[in-house]
């Protein structure tokens, strides 16, 4: 089977009972994407699958060959972060960071459904999809933080949006 995660390209022959969280972490070594409930209630293994969000503990990789797979390693890497991820470290968007690459995964695939107009279950207008915090939270619901960073986590994805987020403050030690 054949596969591009991150824009490299595997020749390999997992199992065909493989979820594509297995894939990647026991047969990739990418341990990026967190496996949190292995049921497809937390989000912890959100990947970008042809750019759309997906759980990965849900699908199986043989339905992704020839898919092209992000994870948070293809998203941006130490020295080069992605916007997302310098805005989750500002605004304090990670708390433990179990949640973190899964998070970030979303929200990613989450602007980009705004950007191209699709609407959400919270969107007042069909047409014209305004990017406001209901919206955020609504699109967002399918990752879970048990710390609770929701606020922080909303004040990174508006930042990103080029929308105004609140400044963190900063604390001279």
């Amino acid at each position: 089977m054949h596969f591009t995660i991150n824009g490299q390209y595997y020749d390999i022959e997992p199992d065909i009972r493989t979820s594509v969280l297995d894939l990647l972490r026991e047969h990739l070594g990418l341990t990026g994407s967190k496996k949190g409930c292995d049921h497809g209630q937390c989000g912890a293994c959100t990947v970008l699958i042809n750019g759309r969000r997906v759980n990965s503990c849900l699908s199986l990789a043989v339905m992704h060959q020839d898919d092209s797979i992000t994870t948070i390693e293809g998203i941006g890497q130490v020295g080069d972060l992605h916007p997302m991820q310098e805005a989750f470290v500002r605004h304090d968007g990670y708390q433990c960071g179990y949640c973190t690459p899964g998070q970030i995964c979303s929200a990613v695939g989450m602007l980009d459904e705004v950007k191209r107009g699709w609407a959400s279950h919270v969107s007042a207008d069909l047409d014209s999809v305004t990017l406001d915090d209901d919206e955020i939270s609504e699109r967002m619901s399918g990752n879970v933080c048990r710390c609770a960073a929701y606020p922080n986590i909303v004040d990174a994805i508006r930042e990103v949006a080029g929308q105004k987020a609140a400044t963190p403050e900063k604390v001279d030690a």
